[in-house]
């Protein structure tokens, strides 16, 4: 019932050097197609759009202090929070990572 929420590759290398992280609060309630916290680059801000209804259970506290770890390992030390979700059902409608990687190469 808990999902990790974070970027892709293809999205840290579009925003490229990720200078600032802010995710809402653990404890927070979260809705789906809603924030869940933003990331600022050289280039822009962007909000975090959670796939998701629930509450955020963790944040990950090092990629606040050290932003670059998005542009470095978005899929390992780089993810943003962990949300307990009231349904998982929406992750039907999401692109599984071959699909992802075709539509959207690095």
């Amino acid at each position: 019932d808990t999902v990790t929420l974070g970027i892709t590759q293809f999205a840290a290398n579009d925003l490229t050097d990720i200078t600032y992280v802010e995710m809402q609060p653990v404890g927070t309630s979260v809705q789906k197609d809603e924030s869940a916290g933003e990331v600022e680059s050289v280039k822009t801000t962007s909000d975090i759009i959670s796939s998701f209804n629930g509450e955020i259970i963790e944040v990950n506290e090092t990629v606040s202090d050290d932003p670059s770890l998005l542009n470095s390992d978005p899929f390992g030390s780089g993810w943003l929070a962990k949300i307990r979700c009231d349904d998982l059902a929406p992750s039907e409608e999401l692109m599984d990572q071959v699909s992802y990687d075709e539509k959207y190469p690095v």
